[in-house]
């Protein structure tokens, strides 16, 4: 099945507000958040951790423009292969949610479950009371309760909601679960340069608990320093704290839009057709590349948001929680794979079938070149604007040995140990400065803020806006953003495990 568009307004103006951040912090801290705040928070954030109620609120403000149930969902991903999880509205992934840019919008959240969550907008710039992270101090959705939050939706384009809650060990919770479902923002005004427009949400199901031997091939992003990667495993992969590496995740089955290949309706074109693909990696952990045989990609829009320099490359990576936007010219005939380049993946289900009006037969597959993806394709020449300070961060890990779990670290300090968030004064442009000192590549995501890409391992570049950039293992990146909204926004790493076990910090705007 593949996602249906429509024009439907069901957006009503109203009138949002959001309590200062001195209030919200009073108003959440006086409400615990269960163990769940503890397990994840350092803590500086264990007050400001809390939940909300929910005591006549719908009959007091009227409808909401959209109302999201957290709750158990069935999800058939073939014939006989059902997966039992948690999702919106019965179904994963949720339903496609359409705004309008700029016009305020209200969503009632109920939460049907035994334990508190919340749902995340992915890449708006909203308050925190809207934002559903707990390390900001968002409120959670008390269990069997519901929460109304209110936005003005920005910016336009692709955008992402899931769950933010803390997994750990439990391979049933967080992002290993159906928690998710696309956002998008209409423009104002949109050019319209395509015939039709298909939205792919790509998934794994059934996680399980492995070692690094047994998935380290599944990554598909090798260092660009291998010499820093060959004397670890020279080391016997040791060379991190004494110890081998941790447990990782592993995955039995793959889906796009909660199929696995060959089981949902193919994409039906015509050829001459422009067919504008949106998609999104919806995984917890893992990094993918996907191709289309036969056929090219215009990337047009990172993570939702326009390229200076469109550009066609024969196939497309994302990390977690990373999106594309791509314009496909249907010019080649046939009954194609849309699929990872990895065969065992695509043998677990992940892929769609791309089937051109009047053709029929076996899906055909064929290998993409082996071009690394680079950012900076799509990036404009000019200088990047010079920052008013820099921030240097510096990611560190610390193996788990044998069955046990490793741990990340931001400046030498797990999310758990630190102390106090990283102050920034506002209106200033800071330059964040990234070092992956350690073997593993990570999204790097930045909570209600757009910034722009200034370097990719030593390669400079300017007016790509993103909220999602992935570091290799040993890699270098550098992004800029302007202070310009106050109060704490998180930065984590967007692999649930590596969240879990470490890697974030906060930087609070005063």
């Amino acid at each position: 099945m593949t996602f249906k568009t429509d024009d439907r307004d069901n957006n009503r103006p109203d009138t949002p507000h959001s309590p200062s951040r001195r209030r919200f912090l009073q108003a959440t801290g006086a409400a615990g958040a269960s163990g769940l705040a503890t397990v994840l928070l350092p803590s500086f954030a264990h007050a400001a951790a809390g939940t909300a109620t929910a005591g006549g609120l719908p009959n007091a403000l009227g409808p909401a423009d959209a109302t999201f149930h957290i709750g158990p969902a069935l999800v058939e991903l073939a014939p006989g292969r059902i997966v039992s999880t948690t999702g919106y509205n019965g179904q994963a992934p949720g339903p496609l949610l359409r705004l309008k840019e700029g016009r305020p919008f209200t969503m009632d959240i109920y939460n049907d479950t035994d334990v508190p969550n919340t749902i995340h907008p992915h890449g708006q710039v909203i308050p925190v009371a809207a934002d559903g992270t707990p390390e900001e101090a968002s409120p959670y959705v008390p269990a069997h309760g519901m929460q109304r939050i209110r936005y003005r939706p920005g910016p336009r384009g692709f955008r992402f909601q899931h769950t933010h809650i803390y997994a750990g060990e439990d391979l049933h919770r967080g992002t290993y679960t159906g928690e998710h479902g696309v956002v998008y923002i209409e423009p104002k005004d949109d050019p319209g340069r395509y015939d039709r427009e298909v939205f792919l949400v790509t998934h794994e199901w059934e996680p399980f608990f492995t070692s690094k031997g047994e998935e380290e091939e599944r990554v598909n992003m090798p260092p660009l320093h291998p010499d820093k990667a060959d004397e670890e495993h020279e080391q016997g992969e040791e060379s991190q704290h004494g110890k081998a590496n941790g447990l990782e995740i592993g995955y039995r089955l793959f889906s796009i839009n909660g199929k696995m290949l060959g089981h949902g309706e193919p994409i039906r074109v015509r050829e001459g057709e422009r067919v504008l693909f949106h998609i999104v990696n919806a995984s917890a952990t893992e990094h993918r590349r996907f191709a289309l045989p036969g056929h090219t990609f215009k990337v047009v829009a990172l993570d939702g948001n326009p390229v200076p320099h469109p550009a066609q490359v024969d196939a497309l990576e994302l990390g977690v929680a990373e999106r594309i936007d791509a314009i496909v010219e249907m010019k080649n005939p046939g009954v194609w794979i849309f699929g990872s380049v990895l065969d065992e993946d695509r043998r677990r289900g992940m892929g769609i079938v791309v089937e051109y009006a009047g053709k029929s037969g076996q899906p055909q597959w064929g290998k993409p070149s082996q071009k690394p993806w680079d950012y900076t394709l799509f990036g404009s020449d000019r200088a990047p604007q010079s920052p008013d300070d820099t921030v240097k961060l510096v990611f560190g890990k610390i193996n788990g040995g044998q069955g046990g779990f490793n741990r990340w670290t931001v400046n030498g300090k797990t999310f758990q140990q630190q102390t106090h968030p990283i102050r920034l004064d506002r209106g200033k442009r800071y330059r964040i400065v990234c070092e992956n000192n350690n073997d593993d590549p990570h999204p790097l995501h930045l909570h209600r803020v757009a910034f722009e890409l200034t370097n990719i391992e030593g390669k400079r570049t300017s007016g790509i806006m993103k909220d999602v950039v992935m570091i290799r293992p040993y890699g270098h990146v550098e992004f800029d953003f302007k202070a310009e909204h106050t109060g704490l926004h998180f930065f984590h790493c967007h692999n649930q495990q590596h969240l879990d076990y470490g890697f974030a910090t906060l930087f609070d705007v005063v």
